[in-house]
């Protein structure tokens, strides 16, 4: 997936607020003031930070490697995904899905 593509899905969400993390070198994406998605890199590849339910974040983790526990948010609630991974574009969408819905709680 091209983070281009997922900036956009991201923004089209209702309300939906961009700004940049200059100590992350992130963009963070935030709906009513909360953060649902951080864009950054791993290791010079592009990922993704998304919030979910703790069993969510473990089961993602456990079945797939390009799902890490975030390096820089509370790894209990947050994942990275990698975008140039084996995750189909349609999975990565459902997490982006699922974290906005955390947020919207």
């Amino acid at each position: 997936m091209k983070v281009s593509e997922l900036l956009t899905y991201c923004m089209a969400k209702s309300g939906a607020e961009q700004s940049e993390h200059d100590e992350w070198q992130a963009t963070q994406i935030k709906a009513s003031g909360v953060l649902f998605a951080m864009l950054y890199e791993v290791d010079g590849r592009p990922a993704v930070a998304l919030k979910s339910t703790p069993a969510l974040a473990e089961l993602m983790r456990d079945r797939h490697s390009d799902v890490q526990p975030s390096e820089h948010l509370n790894p209990s609630h947050w994942n990275t995904v990698l975008l140039d991974g084996s995750l189909k574009d349609s999975q990565i969408y459902y997490l982006v899905d699922a974290s906005f819905q955390q947020v919207q709680r």
